[in-house]
């Protein structure tokens, strides 16, 4: 059988890159993983070999291409079924599934003023209006899952699902950017954390030796 791959970028920086991977790690799911260092010579080039968007990430299950991340898992879910990568409730996976989209197209403040950058540190920085405003609704969101649907486990449906992995770089943000945590959404951000998988690629990023000055403004 031909193996899947993943194709990623720089594990610092790509928090899209970081959530499909961490679907597939977490699940037990063997893939290849494909490295590509965004913004470096050749960069380009090397994506459009793999992906129709010339983006990361982008899967490949022999013939087929998948290149957007919600896609990609909501691909897994399909090809996997066993691995109940979204909630079994219908009710608790219909809010899964809003909350993922709402993560995938929304906290564009967020993205903006507190980019994802594993290695730096900058409490404090990043707070605007604008992601104040994304912060606290992201917060309500992991409050309230957890309240009505988390009885079973230590995530925001119970077991880890595929929500989880679309908020798992939230949690890092939230750490790089000494957003502070209590109760509830202190104890989810811990349980993120504490994930060898989390844990894995949080040790790749910070081994990594590119450095994108557009996502370096501390120094």
């Amino acid at each position: 059988m031909t193996p899947l791959i993943l194709v990623v970028g720089n594990k610092n920086y790509s928090s899209w890159s970081m959530r499909p991977w961490l679907v597939l790690r977490q699940a037990g799911i063997s893939f290849e993983e494909v490295r590509i260092p965004l913004y470096c010579p050749g960069a380009e080039a090397e994506l459009a070999k793999w992906s129709p968007s010339g983006k990361v990430p982008a899967l490949h299950d022999g013939e087929i291409r998948v290149w957007d991340s919600l896609a990609i898992c909501e691909t897994l879910h399909e090809r996997f079924p066993d691995k109940q990568l979204w909630p079994a409730a219908a009710a608790a996976r219909a809010v899964a599934r809003s909350v993922s989209a709402e993560m995938h197209a929304g906290f564009a403040a967020l993205r903006r003023d507190m980019s994802m950058n594993i290695r730096a540190r900058r409490p404090g920085q990043g707070r605007t209006p604008e992601s104040l405003a994304d912060i606290e609704r992201i917060l309500a969101i992991w409050v309230d899952c957890r309240a009505r649907f988390g009885a079973g486990g230590d995530f925001l449906f119970g077991q880890f699902s595929i929500a989880d992995a679309m908020y798992a770089p939230v949690v890092l943000r939230f750490q790089t950017y000494g957003v502070a945590l209590t109760g509830a959404a202190k104890a989810y951000a811990d349980a993120v954390r504490a994930l060898p998988a989390v844990q894995e690629w949080v040790a790749d990023g910070v081994a990594e030796t590119e450095r994108i000055a557009a996502f370096e403004r501390d120094e």
